[in-house]
This record gives C-alpha cells, structure tokens and sequence, in this order.
C-alpha cells in the first residue's frame, strides 16, 4: 500500500476505536510519518517472540516480528518479507487484526501469519539477538517487553482482539 492507502486506512480505523491504539491522544500524530507491520506467529498457545537486536532502535528489547513497509509496498507483502529477513521463515498472512500508532508516529498494522513449513526459524545476526516461544501470559510479564506489544497482548487476553 502507499502511504495514501495506508493514511486512509488509518482514518478509517479511527472511527472504530478498538482497532486503534495511540499512547494518548496529545501523542497521536496528525499523521503518520511511517509504516510498519507486525506479525503473530503461534505455536499452538505460544507466540514467536523477538529480542531486537542492539544496533536497532529498541535495540534489546521483546516484540513481535516486523519492521518497515518499504514505498509501494503492500501490508500483507512487507510483513511475509519481513519475517523471511529476520527470521528465515516464509509465512503467509491470515488476517489484519490491530492497527496501532506508535507514540513516534509509525503507524502499525498487526497481521496473524501462519508458517508455510514447521517453523524452525534462523535469527538474522543484527536484526535479532534470539528469539523464544512464549505463552500470552509470560510474553505480557516479560520485563523487556515493547509497551505496544503489551497493549496488543493485555486486548488479545481481554478478548477484545481474536486471533
């Protein structure tokens, strides 16, 4: 998607609050000054969790795969070609199920995925430190957890976001 569609689509999600996340609305950009996807791996009741790499901005810290939508790139595109760089897995994608904005204005959007092979995955050497299976309850205890992952997983066990 262009960054049009993609402004347009996070407009759109605005009238439907549970679809958005923003830190507080005096922090909500009036327009997003990138994009980026997210993807939800599982396992059964355990989730692909990340450690990012140092160099990176939130260098060691836990998330969800993902990374940038490169220009002219679609969602669904960037988030199978980001979990095939970071991680060595090609994955097809299910369903957008969140949209968030991040407090320096990426706009995210959150994509269940699901392996096309056992999913063995390879970390990328700068991109991510290790990686770990871990259940929704222990991703949300974790101490280095990204703040927006957490808000995604504390909706997902509400059950205000099914996935």
């Amino acid at each position: 998607m262009d960054g049009e569609t993609n402004s347009r689509s996070i407009h759109n999600a605005l009238e439907k609050p549970s679809l958005m996340c923003f830190q507080s609305k005096k922090e909500m950009p009036a327009k997003p000054t990138s994009f980026g996807v997210v993807a939800i791996i599982r396992q059964g009741d355990l989730f692909l969790a990340i450690r990012r790499g140092e160099s990176l901005r939130a260098g060691g810290m836990v998330c969800f795969p993902g990374g940038h939508v490169e220009a002219g790139e679609q969602d669904s595109t960037a988030v199978v070609r980001e979990c095939h760089e970071e991680l060595s897995i090609d994955v097809v994608p299910l369903n957008e199920v969140w949209k968030s904005v991040t407090a320096w204005g990426t706009a995210l959007s959150w994509w269940t995925v699901e392996p096309l092979q056992p999913c063995c995955p390879v970390a990328h050497p700068i991109e991510v430190q290790e990686f770990f299976w871990l259940s929704l309850d222990d991703m949300i205890a974790h101490p280095d957890l990204l703040p927006g992952n957490q808000v995604f997983l504390e909706h997902v066990k509400s059950g205000g976001i099914q996935l």
